[in-house]
């Protein structure tokens, strides 16, 4: 069973978090953290995280702030966006990792957003690897074309729509994915071809400046290599949409993989099911495998970019 453990992040705010210990444990032996996807509950990658304290990984799940058990309160008194979830909560639980496990190979395997906010954390440099599924910040022109205008209007229309009517997102009632803060949702649907562009929304003229100019070269500074998954039938994570996020890593070498249904037998994959335990055999050793440095050239499917630094 894992460890609870609470992170104050440098604003006061508590994050819930769980810590796998491994059987046998060094001072060497690797940190694993999992960024989830928007609104997404940390205890739904729990199994992956087991699998991964069995391959002998120290591993860390929480959930950002006003998500899961992370919740505080009213969520309509809540003003949390994408930005707040990288660079003040993925950065403390970076500091925590940083603070008690100062010696061990620190790695992140992003999902979604969770793949894209990292590079937004200032302590985002002592990463040494990075593996993610279906990374994106959902601008609408890059999903799926046969999804497309259904996308938009949920994600781009009737979820502003409902941030203004309850100040929130009241997501769990429809069946979508957790109640979503209202800053979150904003920056969700106003989402344009740069992410720090973006921010206009909700952010003032002073604050959005500092980001555009910020943002990018805090990103650049990662250098842990990446492998980005992608999956053929993932309307979010669409080529274009992971190229997307992955120019703005230019500071790292970078591996973007496409992987169909059909090249691990299966059906259907899509955009969540990665992280489900009957992908343990076919998938999991893949993001494993890559995180500790074993090798991955017999993984399935076709890496379709490969990307040194600058480049």
């Amino acid at each position: 069973m894992p460890q609870a453990v609470q992170i104050t992040t440098a604003d006061g705010y508590r994050l819930h978090a769980n810590v796998w210990q491994p059987a046998q444990i060094s001072a060497h032996s690797p940190v694993v953290v999992i960024n989830s996807a928007t609104s997404v509950r940390s205890r739904y990658y729990h199994r992956f995280a087991h699998a991964l304290r069995n391959r002998g990984c120290t591993v860390v799940t929480y959930d950002y702030r006003g998500i899961g058990d992370s919740k505080h309160g009213s969520l309509r008194d809540l003003p949390a966006g994408w930005l707040d979830w990288g660079q003040t909560d993925f950065e403390a639980v970076l500091q925590y990792v940083h603070s008690h496990y100062c010696s061990s190979p620190l790695y992140v395997a992003g999902h979604s957003i969770g793949g894209f906010l990292i590079g937004l954390a200032p302590s985002a440099h002592l990463i040494q690897r990075i593996f993610t599924m279906g990374a994106q910040y959902a601008y609408w022109r890059d999903y799926a074309s046969g999804s497309r205008t259904r996308m938009f209007l949920q994600w781009h229309i009737a979820m502003p729509l409902l941030t203004k009517i309850f100040g929130y997102v009241p997501a769990s009632r429809l069946g979508w994915m957790e109640d979503t803060p209202r800053g979150v949702a904003l920056d969700w649907s106003g989402m344009g071809p740069r992410f720090e562009q973006s921010l206009g929304r909700r952010y003032g003229a002073h604050d959005k400046t500092a980001a555009e100019s910020e943002l990018p070269a805090r990103l650049q500074q990662v250098t842990a290599p990446i492998l980005a998954l992608g999956v053929s039938d993932d309307p979010f994570g669409t080529p274009a949409a992971l190229d997307r996020v992955l120019d703005y890593y230019s500071g790292c070498e970078r591996r973007h993989l496409r992987i169909s249904p059909a090249d691990i037998g299966h059906k259907e994959i899509g955009h969540f099911a990665f992280f489900h335990s009957r992908f343990s055999d076919s998938l999991w050793p893949l993001a494993f495998d890559w995180l500790l440095g074993a090798d991955t050239e017999s993984a399935p499917g076709t890496i379709i970019r490969y990307r040194k630094p600058k480049e």
